[in-house]
C-alpha cells in the first residue's frame, strides 16, 4: 500500500522541474526584494506582496512573507517601524530597513547581478538554445 503524500509534498514543486527551479529562485531572492521595497518606504507584509505582484504584472507572487520578514528581522536587517490599526480593526505592523540591511542589500544585489551575468554568459556562449 502506497503512503499518502502530505499536503506539503503535494504542493511543493519537485526538484528537476521548471516549477522547482522557479520556486528555488523565488526563495533565494525573496529577502532581496523585500529589502529593496522597504528601502523606498516602511511597509506591512501584504503591501509588499501586492507591490511585487504589481511591479511584475503578476509574474511573481507570494502567499506570505512572514518567514522572510522575521528572518530579516532576526539578522537585524529590518525592524518594526510602527503598528497601525486598519479601518477593519486589523493590526498592521509596518517594517523598515536598517542601516545594516541597506549594506546587506547593496552586497546581495551586487552578488545577484554578478551571478546572473555569469549565467547569461554561459547561456549566450553558443550551442543549442532551448
Amino acid at each position: 500500500m502506497a503512503k499518502e503524500k502530505s499536503p506539503r509534498e503535494k504542493s511543493t514543486p519537485k526538484s528537476g522541474t521548471p516549477a522547482g527551479m522557479r520556486e528555488g529562485m523565488k526563495k533565494a531572492t525573496t529577502g532581496m526584494l523585500v529589502l529593496f521595497l522597504l528601502q523606498q518606504k516602511p511597509m506591512y507584509t501584504y503591501d509588499i506582496m501586492r507591490r511585487v505582484e504589481e511591479i511584475t504584472k503578476g509574474a511573481l507572487t507570494f502567499n506570505t512573507l512572514y518567514i522572510a520578514i522575521y528572518r530579516l528581522k532576526e539578522f537585524g536587517y529590518v525592524e518594526e517601524f510602527e503598528r497601525r490599526l486598519s479601518e477593519d480593526n486589523h493590526a498592521r505592523v509596518y517594517f523598515t530597513i536598517t542601516e545594516s540591511g541597506r549594506q546587506y542589500l547593496k552586497d546581495i544585489i551586487a552578488e545577484y547581478r554578478q551571478m546572473t551575468a555569469a549565467i547569461d554568459a554561459v547561456l549566450s556562449s553558443g550551442g543549442d538554445e532551448a
